[in-house]
């Protein structure tokens, strides 16, 4: 049992570390000039291949059967909507409503897993996920001048929380550099196929230097690193628990922001009064959740 709490505890603090890395990836993105999709296609490109060069250093195998590749080709689709769902909707509204918009994706994955899964359906995180709606509903009350960031930045939350919970089953079966690579290269191909019907490869895509820098960095540490240690986590953690500390990721993203851009200055009375409903049902329900099993 010691063991089991010492393993579930070192998974915990790589995801954390993980969401961290996840948060300034936001910061990124508001700060590289190109569009969303541009922006995600260079991306999963400079992802793809630091990946496939570590491969290649470690000589490692990374060879999967057609099925397997078919499954994780066709899962990168929705790795690659999020992420243009996610920067589309900083570049409509700001880096908070974007991030306190992907802290939906705890409702999803509350309804979703179960479901998927076979599994009963909890009633704590139903509860968790409508008290995060609950916050949601106020911000996009109180901001409408970003209704079409907090739409896009909802249907990102929506990609994100059904690859998580289709990524909970891969990791049963491959490792997780290996789940990345594949469903990275489905990202770059479902991206480069929009971009050319819709005659995104133009003069757009010329990068600035401070672009190049910022996408290195982007494409590197906060997507093949953070890509492969929030998937390796999923062998310890339900994809519910992952999502729930995913929803740090807003904590960490909207203080960068301050930082960088002073965000703060920019909200209403009611975005915060929906954000702190929000963060504090994620700090509250593993209390709440602890409690309950105490009791039982």
């Amino acid at each position: 049992m010691a063991a089991a709490n010492t393993s579930i505890n070192k998974n915990l603090l790589i995801l954390h570390f993980t969401v961290f890395i996840w948060g300034f990836t936001s910061i990124l993105g508001a700060l590289i000039s190109i569009s969303a999709v541009q922006l995600v296609w260079y991306r999963v490109l400079i992802a793809m291949v630091s990946l496939f060069l570590y491969f290649k250093f470690d000589r490692t195998a990374f060879k999967v059967t057609r099925n397997s590749f078919l499954k994780l080709f066709f899962t990168g689709a929705l790795v690659g909507g999020h992420w243009i769902l996610f920067f589309a909707s900083i570049k409509l509204s700001t880096v908070p409503v974007t991030l306190v918009c992907l802290s939906s994706m705890t409702l999803f994955t509350a309804i979703l897993e179960p479901l998927i899964n076979k599994k009963r359906i909890s009633k704590l995180e139903i509860v968790a996920g409508l008290l995060i709606i609950t916050g949601i509903v106020i911000i996009f009350k109180f901001e409408t001048r970003y209704t079409t960031g907090i739409i896009t930045g909802l249907t990102s939350a929506l990609f994100a929380s059904v690859f998580s919970i289709i990524n909970s089953k891969h990791v049963k079966n491959h490792t997780p550099p290996v789940i990345a690579f594949y469903e990275l290269t489905g990202a770059f191909f479902w991206t480069t196929l929009y971009l050319f019907f819709f005659h995104g490869f133009n003069h757009a895509m010329v990068l600035k230097n401070a672009d190049i820098g910022y996408l290195l960095l982007l494409g590197t540490i906060c997507t093949s690193f953070a890509y492969v240690a929030g998937v390796s986590v999923m062998r310890e953690l339900s994809a519910f628990r992952v999502a729930l500390v995913t929803n740090l990721e807003p904590v960490y993203g909207i203080l960068m922001s301050f930082l960088f851009f002073g965000d703060m200055n920019k909200m209403t009375p009611g975005f915060w009064v929906g954000a702190l409903i929000v963060l504090s049902t994620i700090f509250l329900f593993p209390v709440a959740r602890k409690q309950i099993r105490v009791r039982k």
